[in-house]
């Protein structure tokens, strides 16, 4: 396969509608603010990739930013190891984190988006692999038993997830209680249920909270304390009986090599927006491997079942759907598994809907 050529990097900002909103312990995420990025080649192909911005503020610097870096990179052959070793080395001493790693994320997905295109391949097949079903859980923000009793049902009867995740920490330790007991009681003993505090509590808290819910049998606690405190991770995984679950705030390999020597979870799960890619994410998928870690995705499910099906110790794929109202082909759930899409990663705008929701 001949090596396509860089000719040109643009981005663009949408806020897209979601089909439900996403509440959590610091307020609520009503619409998708998502950078859109297109890597064009001189082989007639682009290249497609999406980030989630979380807020709609830093849309305006994420999609300025993308494009100066994308500047810097016309006429270079689309090598994503080669790119990310250049890029590593020209923000070294800026660093990784923030909006630059997602851009440098962001433009890695959409280097191998390219390649799969030109070879006429999915992603995952470039890689080794196979587009396979990967096991999938249904991702929302916090839940009401008894309000929400429907849409679960619907989830676990029409799309047959086996695997729900809600959000705690939004009120004290008694409604989290009554959160989780309803929704065992809903789903039964068969359907794994997570619950996420999106780093919320400080370690006493949240050891104190993980005793109480332990009798309704989850499947993992996640990001109970601030991310970068990887002491109080492993001081509450010391003391849990709920795994604990954490990756997506975690910047690059480097970032996973230090969680990892700390035992500051049980689970990772690596966000591809701020992992480096899929070329970082090959690289965390090894140390996962070597230390026996299941390892799960956090948010873009449609590059996500491309590097899960070659993954060695691949756990769970989360499904929240942020892009699905821009996607020409949103992703799509079978008996609970979503499958990887060619070529590429399968991603194509929905050029009248990106009209409609484009922001400036």
């Amino acid at each position: 396969m001949t090596v396509p050529a860089i000719t040109g990097v643009t981005a663009r900002a949408v806020v897209a509608p979601l089909k439900r909103p996403v509440r959590n312990a610091f307020g609520v995420i009503e619409a998708g603010p998502l950078v859109l990025i297109d890597v064009a080649t001189d082989q007639g192909v682009t290249g497609h990739s999406y980030l989630f911005a979380y807020t709609r503020q830093v849309l305006k610097p994420l999609v300025l930013l993308v494009e100066e870096i994308g500047r810097d990179l016309v006429g270079k052959p689309v090598a994503p190891f080669d790119l990310q070793h250049m890029l590593d080395a020209k923000f070294r001493l800026l660093g990784w984190q923030g909006l630059v790693g997602m851009a440098v994320s962001g433009l890695d997905m959409a280097f191998w988006d390219a390649r799969g295109k030109v070879a006429g391949k999915p992603v995952a097949e470039l890689l080794g692999g196979t587009a396979r079903p990967i096991r999938a859980y249904d991702s929302y923000g916090v839940l009401d038993p008894v309000a929400d009793a429907r849409l679960l049902r619907q989830s676990i009867a029409e799309q047959g997830f086996h695997g729900v995740k809600t959000k705690g920490g939004h009120g004290d330790l008694a409604v989290d209680e009554q959160m989780v007991k309803g929704l065992r009681a809903l789903l039964g003993p068969d359907v794994a249920l997570m619950l996420d505090f999106n780093q919320s509590l400080d370690p006493t808290e949240a050891i104190r909270r993980i005793a109480r819910l332990e009798a309704y049998d989850l499947t993992w606690i996640e990001e109970p304390v601030p991310q970068e405190n990887l002491s109080g991770h492993a001081r509450v995984r010391e003391r849990s009986a709920v795994p604990i679950q954490a990756g997506e705030n975690w910047w690059f390999p480097r970032g996973f090599a230090e969680a990892i020597a700390a035992g500051a979870s049980d689970f990772i799960m690596p966000d591809l927006m701020k992992v480096g890619g899929i070329t970082g994410w090959l690289n965390v998928a090894g140390q996962a491997d070597g230390a026996s870690i299941p390892m799960s995705s956090h948010l873009l499910p449609e590059a996500s079942a491309h590097v899960l099906a070659v993954t060695p110790t691949a756990h769970w794929l989360e499904l929240l759907d942020v892009a699905g109202a821009i996607l020409v082909d949103p992703v799509r759930v079978t008996d609970g598994t979503v499958t990887a899409r060619g070529p590429g990663l399968g991603l194509a705008w929905n050029e009248t809907a990106v009209a409609k929701h484009q922001v400036q």
